[in-house]
């Protein structure tokens, strides 16, 4: 059975309490804002974000994946973005999602948002007939690997990534 990211996570539709919607090039002022915010991120994983680089990563793709299966989010409270997820459909094989990319607004880091987010995106997941997420963080980051730990995610191994140094390989399964 081929699965499909939910059209909640992608339409302009609710995701718990908040709006999720796929983000555009209009957007990339907003998702810039946000980024910019996250100095630490920048410091594992250079180089610090441009309006460029977020254009780049808004069409990167993995090898033998479409532009059909990606899925670069904003998620709202209200009209304010308040989180970005890159999301591969498929990837690294059927049944699988892959997030590549996840950050929150730095005001609103520590209350639990961010983690309402993952759960209420691995549950719509499951519910699509995803049996499994993974990820990657970079080896070091504490606060990513506290995050994604507390997210239920497994560390599978260490690996080098498409960043500088190495990174853990993590899994959730739905």
């Amino acid at each position: 059975m081929e699965r499909h990211i939910s059209g909640s996570v992608h339409r302009g539709k609710t995701l718990g309490k908040y709006v999720a919607r796929r983000l555009r090039d209009c957007d990339v002022q907003d998702v810039f804002r946000l980024c910019h915010g996250n100095r630490l991120y920048y410091e594992y994983c250079p180089p610090m974000v441009t309006k460029e680089s977020i254009k780049e990563d808004m069409l990167a793709l993995p090898p033998n994946i479409g532009q059909e299966d990606k899925f670069y989010i904003g998620f709202y409270d209200g009209k304010k973005l308040i989180a970005v997820l890159d999301l591969i459909n498929g990837y690294p094989e059927q049944g699988m999602a892959y997030i590549g990319f996840f950050m929150m607004d730095a005001a609103i880091q520590g209350r639990g948002v961010g983690s309402e987010i993952i759960s209420g995106l691995c549950e719509s997941l499951k519910r699509a007939g995803f049996t499994s997420v993974r990820l990657a963080w970079v080896k070091g980051n504490p606060q990513a690997e506290h995050f994604w730990l507390k997210n239920l995610f497994v560390a599978l191994k260490e690996t080098t990534g498409n960043v500088p140094g190495t990174v853990i390989l993590a899994e959730r399964t739905l």
